[in-house]
């Protein structure tokens, strides 16, 4: 395997841990669109995911952040990437 500095494994690992961790709002997991996951990430992490339009954290004061369809395929390429299975 290659060799990963810090700072990408951050993001990285963040980035999948968001994407497993979702959940949906009144849709059937199965069916859903659209998933969001719970803040308690570092929020230079999550500042760069948001910069880059892997996720929208929404007001300071939300506790939830949404994932956009860019991040949701990020997070999968990196699942992938790392041979972790998706929930089925």
């Amino acid at each position: 395997m290659e060799h990963t500095e810090a700072k990408q494994a951050m993001k990285e690992l963040t980035m999948m841990l968001i994407y497993l961790s979702r959940f949906c709002e009144r849709e059937k997991f199965a069916e859903a669109k659209h998933f969001y996951a719970w803040k308690g990430y570092d929020f230079d992490v999550l500042n760069g995911l948001d910069d880059e339009d892997l996720i929208r954290q929404g007001s300071r004061r939300s506790k939830s952040l949404y994932l956009t369809e860019t991040g949701k395929e990020y997070a999968r390429s990196l699942l992938e990437k790392y041979g972790i299975d998706d929930w089925k």
